[in-house]
């Protein structure tokens, strides 16, 4: 397994690119929040290795991250309404937002704030299915030997930035995929009273 420090900026990012490309790949990366598992969304052999490290349910969707709201628009996400103003009022960060999709699904996806995470979704050029990097129900993972403690087997890549900070707190998740309603499944940095002003005020 190769651990590359995120300060080898180039490497890291050229390395991951590269490995995402192989079928059934999945990486290890720092996230602003905690450390995450990520592969290519459409590929999904490595979303299945992702459960499986995990030991996560599998009626359990992964969240996509996007570089911007033409990714997400190519991907058909629908950002009309409740979706749109989220994005525009707390994005890039850390917030997931639960929208329609246009094949009549639903997508949870972030636009991480993340100097690395951002680069590789823009070197790449295509989204990524993301989850926390931990044992599911477990803790999230804050250093790169916490997660790889926590998982049932071994990624094929690990970026290691160091430990992120011990306050540090998964994403706000936000269900706005009903018109005309929302619903916090899980408070994290963005609070409730923000999310309400932000939806309120339009």
């Amino acid at each position: 397994m190769n651990i590359i420090p995120v300060q080898e900026f180039e490497h890291a990012l050229e390395a991951a690119c590269t490995m995402l490309q192989s079928s059934g790949a999945v990486l290890l990366i720092p996230t602003e929040t905690v450390y995450g598992l990520v592969c290519r969304w459409d590929d999904a052999a490595a979303r299945e290795k992702i459960y499986a490290l995990k030991e996560r349910d599998g009626r359990k969707p992964l969240a996509m991250f996007a570089a911007s709201a033409a990714a997400l628009n190519g991907a058909g996400v629908v950002l009309d309404g409740n979706p749109g103003r989220l994005l525009q009022c707390f994005t890039p960060g850390p917030i997931t937002i639960i929208a329609p999709n246009r094949d009549g699904s639903t997508t949870g996806f972030r636009i991480p704030d993340h100097p690395f995470v951002k680069a590789l979704l823009e070197r790449c050029g295509v989204p990524l299915a993301s989850t926390s990097a931990n044992h599911s129900g477990s803790p999230n993972a804050l250093s790169v030997k916490e997660a790889l403690s926590e998982l049932a087997g071994e990624v094929d890549l690990v970026i290691d930035a160091g430990a992120i900070p011990p306050d540090s707190r998964a994403s706000t998740v936000v269900n706005v995929s009903t018109p005309g309603s929302w619903r916090i499944l899980r408070e994290g940095p963005i609070t409730e009273k923000a999310v309400r002003a932000a939806l309120e005020q339009a």
